[in-house]
């Protein structure tokens, strides 16, 4: 059995752009590409022991023979750096005996060969060209076909580029010249965990950030990789949520993946400040997802606001019409989100920022102490400062201006997402229980901060309808009066709870002392 590394890049693309890559000239290869049709059944147990475990257990089929292949988790989005095991057994379930010091082995010892059972399956016809890039031997898949469950099937058409030899880098430098022609996208899902999301019913719809797993030893540099990789996983999921269903729970959790990855780069600044492409990137992010903001506060304000004056005031018929008038604004938000997902523009600099991640100057260049030193410690530092800067900031924090109450709103997401990045490093006894209780008091501030800035969002919505009050129907306009109104009357009490929370959060103990 051999133990090779994969270092792979997994790029998502449509079923009509096939004929293209096949014969893009990047993909050109030296001699016929080799095809085949491979069908590839994943295994696991009755309490699925190796998904949580983070392994995969297949055998695949391919003629004649039978590959039987165990492999590790790795890599956040897109890139797939995971130990692999295969070797080839004769028949078509796993033969146990051959899992030589994959891990499987451990978590299968003592189960029957009876308490493993098909749960996937793939059919795909691959097509493989060997081709030079860079300084790099790559072999780049195209695979088109399904992936078959219990509870349905799903299609599949993907390119893999997977690393002979050379440079993780020139993975992505490939990757963008071939989207320059073709519209790839950053794989999200590995076949199994796509087969996964289908089987638990999470595939296309709105996923919140999962948790970040750091290993006790982790450097700075490794937690800040594993960190941003998760925030673009996270980002990569919702973007196809809402590029399929429009789903406003899919813009939100995409504004929140971009938030958390702004925030880790804020964070880690420490690390990142000798690389120039880390502002270059920060300041892209900004940019090019201007138009978001827009479309969820429209979002906001249809399904939490609106709704709560309408249920206030059922008589207002101006209500209605405003409501109307506000849907259709959101849908013209939402195709300039759409608008702006579909273009080259995004997809290029969503690679980039993969690339950047798994590649970029600030994992090596020289002479950084600070990232190759305990994560924990690192962790201690940081969040440190972050607890400093709400504390100073929250003062008063019923008495200070909105603006004022922006910036601790900020910085109270900030160390949210800290607590959160962090949190398996801090995942028993007292740091745990200290932990659980700092994030609620810290979930409570942002509760109340967050229900302000909706407020305020909502005056930003209203006041866009006066200014363009010739074309607003009367009653319309005068429930929007309405409604600021109510809002700003709510403001007061929630002002109080907010200084409450404040003086709660500052007074708990950091879990990482």
């Amino acid at each position: 059995m051999t133990t090779p590394r994969e270092i792979e890049l997994k790029l998502d693309c449509e079923v009509a752009d096939l004929p293209t890559l096949a014969n893009h000239p990047l993909l050109r290869a030296d001699g016929t590409p080799d095809t085949a049709v491979l069908t590839s059944t994943y295994f696991d147990t009755v309490k699925g022991d190796l998904r949580k475990a983070g392994l995969t257990l297949r055998v695949r089929r391919e003629g004649d023979r039978r590959i039987q292949t165990v492999k590790a988790a790795g890599g956040g989005a897109g890139l797939f750096d995971r130990a692999e095991w295969e070797t080839d057994i004769a028949g078509d379930r796993p033969d146990l005996e051959r899992l030589g010091d994959a891990p499987v082995a451990a978590l299968l010892a003592d189960l029957p060969d009876s308490d493993l059972r098909p749960v996937i399956t793939t059919v795909v016809e691959r097509t493989t060209r060997l081709v030079l890039h860079g300084e790099s031997l790559i072999s780049a898949t195209l695979d088109q076909g399904r992936i078959e469950t219990k509870q349905g099937d799903v299609p599949l058409c993907e390119l893999e580029l997977e690393l002979g030899e050379g440079k993780p880098g020139d993975l992505f430098g490939l990757a963008q010249a071939l989207s320059e022609t073709v519209p790839l996208r950053l794989g999200a899902l590995s076949k199994s965990a796509r087969g996964w999301s289908l089987l638990d019913g999470t595939l296309r719809k709105a996923s919140k950030s999962g948790a970040v797993r750091l290993a006790p030893e982790a450097t700075a540099g490794e937690a800040f990789r594993a960190i941003a990789g998760a925030c673009l996983h996270h980002l990569r999921l919702n973007e196809d949520v809402f590029l399929h269903r429009r789903h406003p729970e899919g813009l939100h959790q995409i504004r929140v993946a971009l938030r958390r990855l702004r925030s880790a780069i804020t964070l880690f600044k420490p690390i990142l400040a000798g690389d120039p492409a880390t502002a270059n990137l920060r300041d892209e992010i900004k940019r090019v997802t201007e138009p978001f903001g827009r479309a969820r506060n429209l979002d906001v304000f249809l399904e939490t606001t609106l709704p709560a004056e309408m249920e206030k005031r059922p008589d207002e018929a101006g209500l209605r019409d405003l409501r109307t008038r506000l849907e259709a604004e959101r849908d013209r938000a939402h195709d300039a989100v759409i608008a702006t997902l579909e273009s080259p523009a995004w997809r290029s600099l969503v690679l980039d920022i993969a690339a950047w991640i798994e590649t970029g100057a600030w994992r090596s260049e020289g002479n950084v102490p600070v990232r190759d030193a305990p994560a924990e410690e690192f962790a201690a530092d940081i969040l440190d400062k972050a607890r400093r800067r709400i504390r100073k900031r929250g003062r008063h924090l019923d008495r200070i201006d909105a603006e004022a109450r922006h910036r601790v709103r900020i910085e109270g997401k900030k160390l949210r997402y800290g607590a959160e990045f962090f949190a398996s490093l801090y995942a028993e006894g007292k740091p745990h229980k200290r932990h659980k209780a700092f994030v609620a008091a810290l979930s409570d501030l942002q509760d109340h901060l967050g229900a302000l800035n909706d407020m305020a969002t909502a005056h930003e919505v209203l006041s866009g309808l006066a200014h363009d009050a010739s074309a607003v129907p009367a009653q319309a306009l005068f429930a929007a009066g309405l409604t600021a109104a109510d809002t700003e009357a709510a403001t007061k009490a929630l002002l109080a709870k907010a200084a409450e929370a404040h003086g709660d959060l500052v007074d708990l103990k950091p879990f990482w002392r």
